[in-house]
């Protein structure tokens, strides 16, 4: 197994900006990539920087709500669709309800029986490791409340009162109400399944909801909505290459349960980098400035501080599964991080600040370092360590 540590780079972190929270969020210890995170060192345990925005950049994004309302809007889907669309086959692209992919007790108990049994016969296929990842991509889509939460912290843009009609909140409930859908489904098929203990993954669940996430935003969204880029682009890229190897293994509606997946993630990430888009067209020193600020942090699985009640290391082994079964690793960071700068023409920008184009300069020069750093990188021996979540099996990480 391959790794690499971003922390050779030597990139300092930004200085503090405003309010500082005394808390270690973080372990030092080794990490693979995993989603969105890029090295096998954690993110250094740092002082939480809050509010630092400043606040006449609010205006912005009050001036921002009719575009919002105009471009980001229409990304939502529909919440229901004329069932004769949908079976026996759904249309490419389209994700609806969890039950449509799943075994359907309206249909009868003979038939919803008959289709247990055909689910739990074509998960035979599936390695344990694949069941491993599939319980990590599960936690990571139903840990919700700590994303939502996460976005509602941004100033500018926030839910003020949870049913506001703001079109920012419009879209942040639009959004969770779809991506809730993903850890329903993921879920509910890991039950039927049969093939890992349950109680270990809702154990895992709570613990994780409750020890919440630091990736770094600073209430400020410029950052979020660089963060939320970043992830929704990476969430792609891993359901997408869970589907292909569920084809591999044989079971052809898991395939089409992460690859329906996939097609909704990057619905969402089309809009965040939209909002990206706009604030690079009105405010580009800022926004330059937030994407080398959130890269220098280094883009962290938003669920990094994970724990099954066992195994204080979780997010490093279950990290170090998708590394070998190369589902996510540094390649894919580095290519997302290629992606944006393409996509928002960072090296194109000019009448950049001095900040703002010292910026431009480390975002655009990164993804070569961190191939550079890939190709250095050090073997190391494997070990075995066992997963709760498939009944304390041990696999090779």
């Amino acid at each position: 197994m391959q790794t690499t540590s971003l922390s050779q780079f030597n990139i300092p972190s930004p200085p503090p900006k405003t309010t500082i929270l005394h808390r270690k969020t973080t372990s030092s210890r080794r990490l693979s990539p995993i989603f969105v995170v890029a090295s096998t060192t954690a993110p250094p345990s740092r002082h939480q920087v809050t509010h630092s925005m400043p606040p006449e950049k609010i205006e912005i994004f009050k001036s921002l709500e009719s575009w919002v309302s105009e471009n980001i809007l229409p990304f939502r889907k529909p919440a229901q669709m004329q069932r004769d669309r949908l079976r026996p086959a759904q249309k490419k692209g389209e994700f609806l309800q969890p039950i449509e992919f799943l075994p359907d007790p309206s249909q009868g108990p003979d038939v919803f029986v008959e289709e247990v049994r055909a689910l739990r016969q074509h998960v035979l296929g599936l390695s344990d490791e694949y069941l491993v990842m599939l319980v990590g991509n599960m936690l990571t889509e139903d840990a919700l409340p700590t994303y939502q939460t996460f976005v509602n912290t941004f100033n500018g843009v926030r839910d003020e009162t949870t049913s506001s009609p703001c079109p920012w909140a419009i879209w942040t409930r639009a959004w969770s109400a779809e991506e809730n859908r993903h850890g329903d489904l993921l879920r509910t098929y890991l039950y039927l399944s049969g093939r890992v203990d349950m109680l270990m993954v809702e154990k895992t669940l709570q613990y994780s909801i409750g020890a919440g996430s630091d990736v770094g935003a600073e209430n400020n969204p410029y950052m979020g909505f660089v963060y939320t880029s970043f992830q929704e682009r990476a969430t792609f890229l891993t359901h997408g290459n869970m589907a292909r190897l569920a084809t591999k293994d044989g079971d052809p509606v898991l395939a089409r349960i992460c690859g329906t997946i996939a097609a909704d993630e990057k619905r969402h990430e089309n809009a965040y980098t939209r909002i990206i888009e706009k604030l690079l067209e009105v405010d580009p020193n800022t926004t330059m400035q937030a994407i080398a600020s959130m890269m220098r942090k280094r883009i962290t699985m938003p669920l990094h501080l994970m724990y099954d009640g066992q195994d204080p290391n979780l997010f490093e082994h279950f990290s170090a599964i998708f590394q070998k079964q190369d589902v996510y690793t540094s390649r894919h960071y580095a290519e997302i991080l290629e992606f944006f700068i393409t996509r928002w023409e960072l090296e194109k920008l000019e009448g950049l600040t001095v900040e703002a184009r010292r910026a431009q300069d480390f975002v655009c020069q990164l993804p070569r370092k961190i191939r550079r750093l890939e190709n250095r990188a050090k073997k190391l021996e494997s070990r075995q360590v066992k997963f709760s979540w498939i009944f304390n099996k041990s696999l090779s990480v």
